[in-house]
């Protein structure tokens, strides 16, 4: 089963605004929780591409499986400070095909954010579109075993 968290924390290193952990089947997104939202965004959208870079993730996308190799449609994950999801409080996530824009309110701080967008990312995973491959496993969101490559 695949879990995504995201975690306000105090202690990551100095100059430190992000950090993506990742194991069989869960991915732990530490964010600073003292810098503003904004910065932090901003960073985590550079990691997060670096991390999609060297990590094995997929999507279904009606039946075609989408990786970081698809010409034309790569996995990316996007997070922007949208004006228009002032006062929302929850983030908005749009998927396309090998993309997930994330639209955030700006009146958020990163603690806020996290309470709110880990319900969401909860939720979109449920979807079942979106899977792991580590070492030689396939893990997907379903609480069933994995399956062997």
């Amino acid at each position: 089963m695949l879990q995504i968290t995201y975690h306000a924390v105090a202690d990551l290193p100095p100059g430190k605004l992000v950090r993506i952990d990742e194991d069989r089947g869960v991915i732990d997104v530490l964010l600073d929780k003292n810098a503003p939202l904004g910065d932090v965004l901003t960073q985590l959208n550079r990691e997060m591409d670096q991390f999609l870079a060297r990590a094995d993730w997929f999507q279904l996308w009606g039946d075609e499986i989408v990786s970081r190799h698809t010409p034309q449609s790569p996995v990316r994950l996007e997070f922007t400070l949208d004006p228009y999801c002032a006062g929302w409080g929850e983030p908005a996530i749009f998927e396309g095909k090998g993309t997930v824009h994330v639209r955030v309110d700006p009146e958020l701080d990163v603690e806020r954010f996290v309470a709110a967008f880990n319900p969401a990312v909860k939720e979109f995973l449920d979807g079942g579109c979106w899977f792991q491959l580590f070492g030689s496993e396939i893990i997907d969101h379903s609480p069933g075993p994995m399956s062997q490559v």
